[in-house]
């Protein structure tokens, strides 16, 4: 079997019209499928327009319900679109109009010219209304990749690394404010030194560097934390076979840190660090350099971000960003394409959709 032809490219397609899912349709059932990284899901409740009978929902309906599911484990396998080419459907029971419905599907075997999904629709209750085995035929893989922030995005590391700069900066007599650490956090160390500072030698600049990080790896130590959300998120990433890379002003050792006591090695194809390039954000060298390792075009590119000058950096370099308020507050991230209070609220299928 071979992919059908289809008048648009799959970087072309939108999903804003699909019945299933597309919110600009009027007519539409208006799902909001969500990805946990083993099945797909969403909340359907029919409606009278949706009945074949009076008050039972029509067959073809619930049908639609479990085919519009069950394809959007081929979006979360990773690849950019996907066709059904054989489905069998068991209805077990009516399903009533005005009774919530939860949808669910899970892949039973993936393959780059074949994925085989199951579904489910059962009540509240947990009573089967109709089980369905579906077979795609998937396009390309997705072109996306993403590209990740450590500090304020990861993991919640503010408070070592506001403690560790203000002893450092303590040792040479002078002080870091709360307000400084916040506006200057997810830069590079030289840049932060030389505008708290004032013009330093470079030997000074690296000495001082030296002993922050030194002490920020101290305090960590065995302390590290994960914001909630981000692990979830990676995890769908990774096992979609979409490309990860991180982009960080940190120091290198910090890096292999904290990916050591998390476990984060895993599911970075590329690392780019503040040794990486020779200027730090806002400016996009260090996502630029990412994408490229990730052989990714920036337009490809969604960046999640915590700070000002990580968002610009990103929007900089031509690349749509996701900001999570963890470090600043929501006005100051104003430029990302999208804002959210914590990454529990960012799942794989938003960013398929968005994207």
């Amino acid at each position: 079997m071979e992919m059908p032809h289809l008048a648009i490219s799959p970087e072309e397609q939108s999903l804003g019209h699909c019945f299933g899912c597309g919110e600009l349709n009027p007519i539409g059932l208006h799902l909001k499928p969500i990805y946990d990284g083993d099945k797909v899901s969403a909340v359907f409740t029919p409606e009278p327009n949706h009945q074949g009978w009076h008050n039972v929902t029509h067959g073809g309906i619930i049908y639609t319900v479990l085919d519009e599911i069950t394809a959007y484990m081929v979006l979360c396998a990773g690849f950019s679109v996907g066709v059904t080419a054989k489905s069998a459907i068991r209805f077990r029971k009516p399903a009533a109009t005005h009774e919530a419905l939860l949808a669910t599907a899970w892949p039973t075997k993936v393959t780059s010219r074949l994925i085989e999904v199951s579904g489910r629709l059962t009540t509240s209750d947990g009573s089967v209304v109709a089980e369905v085995e579906s077979s795609f035929i998937p396009g390309g893989r997705c072109p996306r990749a993403f590209l990740w922030d450590m500090d304020g995005v990861i993991i919640d590391s503010g408070a070592p690394h506001y403690q560790s700069w203000r002893e450092a900066f303590a040792a040479r007599g002078a002080s870091y404010t709360e307000a400084q650490f916040k506006s200057f956090f997810g830069t590079r160390d030289d840049f932060i030194i030389n505008t708290v500072l004032g013009a330093v030698p470079h030997e000074e600049v690296e000495a001082i560097a030296d002993d922050k990080e030194r002490r920020y790896r101290e305090l960590i130590r065995g302390k590290a934390q994960v914001f909630a959300g981000v692990m979830p998120l990676l995890r769908a990433m990774k096992k979609g076979g979409f490309r990860i890379a991180l982009g960080t002003s940190a120091p290198m050792a910090n890096v292999e840190a904290v990916a050591s006591q998390l476990g984060l090695n895993e599911y970075f194809d590329a690392v780019v660090c503040g040794e990486d390039v020779k200027e730090g954000k806002p400016s996009p060298e260090i996502y630029l350099l990412a994408a490229a390792r990730l052989g990714a075009e920036p337009a490809q590119c969604v960046v999640f971000e915590d700070s000002p000058h990580g968002v610009e950096a990103a929007k900089r370099g031509g690349m749509k960003c996701v900001a999570v308020t963890n470090s600043h507050p929501a006005e100051s991230l104003r430029r990302a394409d999208r804002v959210v209070t914590t990454m529990e609220d960012m799942d794989l299928v938003q960013l398929i959709r968005w994207i």
